[in-house]
């Protein structure tokens, strides 16, 4: 039979209701004659409050540790969903993602799958068993424990319809499918039927929500098409895919993305050298740095904040390596507003009429970034959302 991916996020998972829920649905996939394989999250909130119980214990919490931690969370789902499907008579069958075949590289807490080896998998599925996955998760080549950082339960399901060659990757959340800029900040915002591999990237990296970028990433290498789509909505969702001149956004430009969890950190007296050296000390750190240059005798990197668990710890760290009365970190003044499509950053005519809107709200916008495929502002983080708006009607209607 055809085998379909699904993987379900934390709010489709939130409860034991909408566990039996979804027990319900794919007991009638598996009936209307698909093979199923299943990832999922751990149920809403569990991550943070698994987050919380860590640092109640310390303020830079060792690595592996956090992962033996975090990894408890999917494995509840999976076993509370695989039971759900038995009491339903739908044989299923839990596997952790070291178990399933995920293979990562050797860095805790954000860690890159490099191979997927399902033959338990496909022993289960030839058993007419549903296999239900942990997302999140994976085994080093070195037998450790990993996972994959925040959203990571993407990446789990594209790698693994890659590794089985399933017909499709169906990607479940609360809200159905991809949107030109977040349907809760921006009331005008337009649902995308399909939408090219790289926009999607880019707007997962710059704050969009719906899809995990590196999940993103692999499915363009791998040409798996991701279809995202709501749990309970019954909408159509939205096709990530390859397209030729891009999506069907209205024009160039695909979306508009607002990003919160940054840190702008300066260091006195930057030298080229020591500008490498913090954007070193940032990827070590998995703080993924957005911009970064030298002016005025200051050395100042824009980072993403997401995979960093706990910001005291990083504080310590930077003042150690660099000397507290030299560096300053700012992880409360400044949001990023980026405008994501194919070729757009070639495009002068959008910066200004982008500009001009953000003027028109009374926010004034700074350090402007011009990529092939997107272009973004910094603007004080109060003013995030209704910058986001701005920029978007200017530019999508």
């Amino acid at each position: 039979m055809p085998i379909i991916v699904q993987k379900y996020g934390g709010s489709s998972v939130a409860d034991i209701e909408k566990i039996k829920a979804i027990a319900g649905k794919l007991k009638a996939r598996r009936e209307a004659g698909y093979d199923l394989v299943v990832i999922v999250s751990a149920m809403a909130g569990t991550t943070d409050a698994l987050l919380s119980l860590a640092h109640q214990i310390s303020d830079a919490p060792q690595k592996r540790e956090l992962d033996m931690l975090l990894t408890t969370g999917e494995r509840t789902t999976m076993a509370l969903l695989s039971m759900a499907l038995n009491d339903l008579g739908i044989p299923a069958i839990s596997f952790t993602g070291s178990q399933s075949g995920i293979i990562t590289n050797d860095s805790h807490v954000n860690a890159r799958i490099i191979e997927v080896r399902p033959w338990r998998v496909r022993d289960e599925l030839e058993k007419g068993k549903i296999v239900i996955i942990a997302g999140f998760q994976g085994v080093s080549y070195k037998r450790e424990v990993t996972t994959l950082g925040r959203g990571g339960s993407d990446t789990t399901a594209v790698a693994m319809a890659a590794a089985l060659g399933a017909e499709a990757c169906e990607i479940y959340s609360d809200v159905d499918g991809v949107f030109s800029g977040d349907p809760r900040v921006v009331e005008q915002a337009k649902k995308l039927r399909e939408i090219d591999y790289e926009e999607m990237q880019e707007l997962s990296e710059c704050g969009a929500k719906v899809l995990n970028a590196q999940a993103v990433e692999f499915a363009r290498r791998a040409q798996i098409p991701i279809d995202a789509l709501s749990t309970f909505g019954g909408g159509s969702g939205t096709r990530v895919m390859e397209i030729s001149g891009g999506g069907d956004a209205g024009g160039r430009v695909a979306g508009v993305a607002g990003q919160r969890n940054l840190a702008v950190i300066s260091l006195r007296n930057g030298t080229p050298v020591l500008l490498a050296s913090l954007l070193q000390f940032l990827a070590d750190a998995d703080a993924a740095a957005l911009e970064a240059g030298l002016s005025g005798g200051t050395a100042r990197a824009v980072a993403c904040l997401d995979n960093v668990h706990g910001i005291e710890g990083f504080r310590e760290r930077l003042a150690l390596r660099f000397g507290g009365e030299n560096i300053s970190v700012d992880t409360t003044s400044l949001g990023r507003v980026t405008v994501v499509g194919k070729d757009i950053g070639r495009e002068a005519c959008l910066v200004g009429r982008a500009s001009e809107a953000l003027a028109g709200i009374g926010v004034s916008a700074s350090a402007l970034h011009m990529e092939r495929n997107r272009f973004s502002f910094l603007v004080e983080r109060a003013s995030l959302d209704a910058a986001v708006r701005a920029v978007h009607g200017a530019l999508l209607g």
